[in-house]
């Protein structure tokens, strides 16, 4: 099955829901919109008219991507990292699960499954955040869109200089994994921990905690 996506622009993309992504609905989706200028670009990004807020919109690599909810295996990890996080960072800062992120990485808007950044970078008016404030996001792979996390979101998180990208990868070649990326500079993440699936693994200051992996 397809369903149209009509933007405030005129134009129409069609996603498919009806793939096998392993557990997850579709995340398949289709460019709504090819840009040359970045603010034109964002600009009919924040026209968008989605079916509901459960949908995303991404610009990734000059192209916006819809794609739909995900599913329950999808977001009871989410769900999970998130209490985690929770009982460990302090009062002032956020914990956001729906929060686009501009990294400054050419033509990119991501929205990570999870973002943690001070209360006080937050801009109240504003549509999305400024990348270089936040501490740490989290990836969690779909079938359809694991290289995108594993590499363009990779790069991009790390010439924000996010100080801690941690990859939840459900569909790693041999294994599910963790991965936690760390020491940004030049486009890249310089240091890297990966456990598989049912193997704790730390997150280092200023969060400080270890998260438990084997409900995942």
């Amino acid at each position: 099955m397809t369903r149209a996506i009509t933007t405030l622009s005129g134009v129409v993309s069609t996603v498919r829901d009806d793939i096998d992504t392993g557990g997850d609905r579709a995340v398949t989706a289709a460019p709504a919109y090819v840009a040359s200028v970045e603010d034109e670009l964002f600009e009919v990004w924040e026209s968008l008219d989605l079916p509901n807020k459960g949908w995303r919109a991404e610009i990734i690599e000059g192209r916006i991507v819809i794609t739909p909810p995900p599913g329950n295996e999808h977001n009871l990890i989410a769900s999970r990292v998130h209490r985690v996080l929770a009982r460990a960072v302090p009062e002032d800062w956020e914990i956001f699960q729906t929060a686009a992120v501009d990294t400054g990485f050419g033509n990119n808007l991501y929205i990570p499954d999870l973002v943690v950044i001070p209360q006080d970078q937050v801009v109240s008016h504003g549509t999305y955040l400024d990348g270089s404030n936040a501490l740490l996001v989290v990836e969690i792979t779909s079938a359809s869109n694991a290289d995108v996390d594993r590499t363009t979101k990779l790069r991009g998180y790390a010439h924000a200089g996010i100080p801690l990208y941690l990859l939840i990868d459900r569909f790693a070649k041999d294994q599910p994994t963790v991965t936690l990326h760390s020491r940004p500079s030049n486009d890249r993440y310089w240091d890297q921990r990966r456990v598989p699936f049912g193997e704790p693994i730390g997150i280092p200051e200023p969060f400080d905690l270890t998260l438990e992996t084997k409900e995942f």
